[in-house]
């Protein structure tokens, strides 16, 4: 990720499904665009709720989701993973959800 001013939390490892690649591409977006926003406590598309437990996942370490709908009408989300023993998140992943 390019820009890290923002960050709330440390994105570990990135990946990204073929298919979520595909569809970024396709509507001519940028992945690292969508990589900052959840970055930076940017969920997206979310309702109240996951956005309230997001809020709390950045205090307790559990798991982090985004959604955010591309110009396509696409969704795409992006989930980071709970807080290991080391008191890092190791890993984001980019991807549509019916690859879920």
């Amino acid at each position: 990720m390019s820009d890290t001013t923002n960050a709330k939390f440390m994105l570990g490892q990135q990946v990204a499904t073929p298919g979520a690649l595909r569809a970024i591409h396709q509507a001519g977006q940028s992945l690292l665009q969508f990589l900052a926003r959840h970055a930076s406590g940017d969920w997206g598309d979310l309702g109240d709720e996951d956005r309230r437990l997001n809020d709390e996942a950045l205090i307790d370490g559990s798991r982090l989701l985004s959604a955010y709908v591309l110009r396509t009408g696409i969704k795409i989300w992006i989930i980071t993973e709970a807080v290991g023993e080391d008191g890092k998140r190791t890993a984001t992943t980019i991807l549509l959800p019916d690859e879920y």
